[in-house]
C-alpha cells in the first residue's frame, strides 16, 4: 500500500517497540537486507509484436529490511513500480511499504502481526505466498498464530485479507490447521522405520453480499453464500525406501466468477508414491480437481486474491523450447497422471563408462472432466461422469541422458515430445504436437572458467497464423554460446529462429558480474510473448525488444 499517517505510526509503533526492548535489557539485534532493482527500455516491432512504450524506461524495486533480536523480529518491504515493467499489472503503478510485520518465535508458541505469508500442507486450502517473478503477492494482512503444545504437535490459526496490489481484498479469510507427527508423540514408534505425519485444515471466507443478476429472471438477484468453507486431510507415510503423500480437499458452495456463478460443490485429490535409494528414484503422481477455485473476492478474474494453490504435476523444464508451451493448472476441472524416473548407471560398467552416466524420465498426462453442462449461473452447472477422463489438455514425455565424457567435458543431450490443447489459454485450434532435441555440452576449462554450448531443435505440426497470433508455433531452432570466467562474470549469445510455419528471430546478449552479495546483469534483445510459469502458476508475458537490467545485493 502506498505511504500513509497509518503506516506512519506503524513504523513510529515498531520503533518504540525497539526501544522498548532496549529498556529491557534485550537489544543488540541486527539488521539485515536485500535490495532488487530491475529496469527495461523497450522499443517497438511490428513482427515479434512488440509495442510502443511511452516511457522508455521501466522499472521494478524493492527493499527487504529485517531486524531480529533473540525471539523478537520485525521487518518491511518497500516497493516501487514507476511504471511497472512489461508483463506486471498495471494496478502496481506507484511506489510505498507493501510488507510489515513484527513476530516473536518462541519455543512453544510464535505470532506474526501484520503481512505474513502461511501455508496449510500443500496449499489446497491455503497458501499465501509471493513470487516477485510473476508479479504475485498474496499475503494476508492480520495475525497468524502457531501453537506447539508438545514436540511433534503444531496448531496453526489466522486471520486477514489478502493483499490487492496497493490495496487488500474485501474478503475476510479466516483458518486453522494442526498437524500431528506420531513418531514424536508416541514414544514406542520413536525409533519405528514407520514414520507417519497427519493433518487437517479448515479455511473461511467472509464476503459482503452483492447484487448478481440471475440470468434465467433478470429481475431476481442470486443468493450468494456469504460465507464459504474449504476443508482439508492429508498424510505423510514413509517407510525405509517408499514415501506416500496424500491430500484431500473438500469446499462448499462458492460461486463465483471463475465458475460462472454456479453453486457445485468443489473437491480436489493429490496423491504422491516414491521410491528412492543410491543410484535410483522414481515417483508416480495423480490428481483430480473439481471446481476448485477459492478466490477471497467472487468477482476477480485474474491472478490475485487465490486463497489456495493447485500445484501442476507437469514436469518444470529448464530448456527453452520444451518450457516454451508450459501448463497451467486448470482449476475449474482436471485430472492427470505424472510418473519420474532417475537412474544412475554405475561406473566402469557398459552403460556407465568412466564416469558414470545418468538418465532422467518424465512422463504426464493431463485432461479435463467427463462432463455434462446441467445449466448455467444459479445452478449446479455440470454433472461428472465418474474418474472417466474428459478432453485432452497436455501430455509429455521426456528422456534426458547425461554423461561426463572426461573431467572437463559433460554431455547432455534430451528428447522431448509433447501435446498441447490451446483451450487451456482460452484460445481456439487444433491441438499442437510437438518433438524437442536438445544438446548441451559444457566444458570446464579450469578451475574458474567454464565455457557451454547449448543447441535446440522443435518440430511442431502447429502454424502461425494472424487469426491465432499464437508466436510459438512453427518449427525452431536455437543456439547458445554462454561463458563463465574468473567466477565473477559471465557473459551468453543466444537466438531462437522460427525457420518454418513461423515468425521471429529473437537474439539475446547477456552480461553479468558478482561481487560478494552483489550481483548486476545487463541484457539486450528480443523477448517472445507467451506465459511464464513457475509451479503451475502462470502470467502473461507480452513480446519486448530492447534493454534489460538487474541489480540485486544483501547485507
Amino acid at each position: 500500500m502506498k505511504i500513509n499517517h497509518k503506516h506512519i505510526s506503524l513504523l513510529a509503533l515498531m520503533l518504540g517497540g525497539a526501544m522498548c526492548a532496549n529498556a529491557q535489557g534485550i537489544m543488540g539485534g541486527h539488521v539485515t537486507g536485500n535490495i532488487q532493482l530491475d529496469g527495461q527500455i523497450s522499443s517497438a516491432d511490428s513482427i515479434i509484436g512488440a509495442q510502443d512504450v511511452p516511457e522508455k524506461l521501466l522499472m521494478n524495486a524493492r527493499a527487504d529490511i529485517l531486524y531480529t533480536n533473540g525471539d523478537f523480529s520485525a521487518g518491511l518491504r518497500f516497493e516501487a513500480y514507476q511504471n511497472p515493467m512489461l508483463g506486471f499489472n498495471m494496478k502496481y503503478k506507484g511506489q510505498g511499504i507493501a510488507n510489515y510485520f513484527v513476530a516473536y518465535n518462541g519455543e512453544r508458541i510464535s505470532v506474526t502481526a501484520g503481512n505474513f505469508y502461511e501455508q496449510f500442507g500443500s496449499g489446497m486450502i491455503l497458501r499465501a505466498y509471493e513470487d516477485r517473478y510473476l508479479g504475485l503477492d498474496n499475503s494476508l494482512l492480520g495475525l497468524n498464530v502457531a501453537f506447539r503444545p508438545v514436540n511433534g504437535v503444531t496448531i496453526k490459526a489466522l486471520a486477514g485479507k489478502q493483499r490487492y496490489y496497493w490495496e487488500y481484498g474485501d474478503g475476510i479469510v479466516r483458518g486453522i490447521d494442526g498437524e500431528v507427527n506420531l513418531n514424536s508423540v508416541i514414544k514406542s514408534m520413536a525409533d519405528s522405520k514407520l514414520r507417519l505425519t497427519m493433518g487437517a485444515g479448515f479455511v473461511s471466507k467472509y464476503q459482503d453480499d452483492q447484487t448478481i443478476a440471475y440470468p434465467a429472471n433478470p429481475a431476481y438477484k442470486l443468493n450468494l453464500p456469504l460465507n464459504v468453507g474449504a476443508g482439508a486431510v492429508r498424510a505423510d507415510l514413509s517407510y525405509g525406501n517408499w514415501g506416500l503423500q496424500y491430500e484431500s480437499a473438500f469446499k462448499g458452495q462458492d460461486p463465483s466468477i471463475m465458475n460462472n456463478y454456479i453453486y457445485r460443490n468443489g473437491q480436489a485429490h493429490m496423491l504422491n508414491l516414491t521410491y528412492s535409494q543410491k543410484g535410483l528414484s522414481a515417483n508416480i503422481q495423480a490428481k483430480y480437481v473439481d471446481n476448485m477455485s477459492f478466490k477471497s473476492v467472487r468477482s476477480e478474474s485474474g491472478e490475485m486474491l487465490y486463497i489456495n494453490y493447485i500445484p501442476a504435476i507437469t514436469k518444470q523444464h529448464t530448456y527453452a523450447f520444451l518450457s516454451m508451451y508450459p501448463y497451467a493448472t486448470q482449476t475449474t476441472g482436471e485430472m492427470g497422471l505424472q510418473g519420474d524416473l532417475m537412474y544412475k548407471f554405475k561406473k566402469e560398467t557398459l552403460l556407465g563408462g568412466k564416469y558414470g552416466t545418468d538418465i532422467h524420465l518424465n512422463a504426464s498426462v493431463i485432461t479435463g472432466l467427463d462432463a455434462a453442462r446441467i445449466g448455467g449461473a444459479g445452478t449446479l452447472g455440470y454433472e461428472v461422469n465418474g474418474l472417466n477422463p474428459g478432453e485432452l489438455y497436455y501430455s509429455d514425455a521426456s528422456l534426458e541422458v547425461a554423461k561426463k565424457l572426461s573431467s572437463k567435458l559433460k554431455l547432455t543431450g534430451t528428447y522431448g515430445y509433447q501435446i498441447f490443447n490451446p483451450i487451456v489459454e482460452g484460445h481456439h485450434g487444433d491441438l499442437h504436437h510437438n518433438h524437442v532435441v536438445v544438446g548441451d555440452l559444457t566444458w570446464k576449462v579450469n578451475k574458474k572458467n567454464v565455457l557451454r554450448f547449448e543447441v535446440e531443435w522443435m518440430g511442431s505440426d502447429s502454424k502461425y497464423t494472424a487469426d491465432v497470433d499464437d508466436k510459438r508455433c512453427g518449427d525452431w531452432i536455437m543456439g547458445l554460446v554462454e561463458y563463465n570466467f574468473t567466477s565473477a562474470w559471465f557473459v551468453s549469445l543466444s537466438d531462437q529462429y522460427a525457420y518454418k510455419d513461423g515468425i521471429g528471430n529473437y537474439y539475446n546478449l547477456s552480461v553479468g558480474y558478482t561481487h560478494g552479495a552483489t550481483r548486476f546483469q545487463l541484457g539486450y534483445g528480443k523477448q517472445r510473448e507467451g506465459l511464464l510459469c513457475i509451479g503451475g502458476v502462470c502470467r502473461q508475458v507480452p513480446a519486448s525488444n530492447g534493454l534489460t537490467f538487474s541489480l540485486t545485493t544483501s547485507f
